[in-house]
């Protein structure tokens, strides 16, 4: 389910969007805990500058791929060991969690 994720450092460009995102975080919600995302990123070439930079959004809401971040064995483990076996999620007590069956 999240194993095809894009790396860290990525450089997209969101449908609809006017702005290049850096990838800089990967299944994550937002302040408010109500949704779970696949992304959040900050405004490429300017990086984080505050809180109200980071846009968290999903991996279907990608229009185009500019850069594909760094790959190395740390993330391909992190992929086949970690993402891959996520399953589905959910936030239970304001933390992502498994859902549970």
């Amino acid at each position: 389910m999240y194993e095809n994720l894009l790396p860290i450092g990525s450089v997209v460009l969101l449908k609809g969007g006017q702005r290049k995102l850096m990838i800089t975080g990967r299944i994550l919600s937002d302040q408010k805990m109500e949704e779970i995302y696949d992304y959040v990123g900050v405004i490429y070439p300017y990086g984080m500058t505050g809180d109200e930079n980071q846009f968290f959004f999903n991996d279907d809401a990608i229009d185009q791929i500019f850069f594909i971040g760094f790959q190395d064995e740390d993330e391909l483990s992190f992929r086949e060991e970690v993402l891959a076996e996520l399953g589905e999620l959910t936030i239970k007590d304001g933390k992502i969690v498994p859902v549970e069956e």
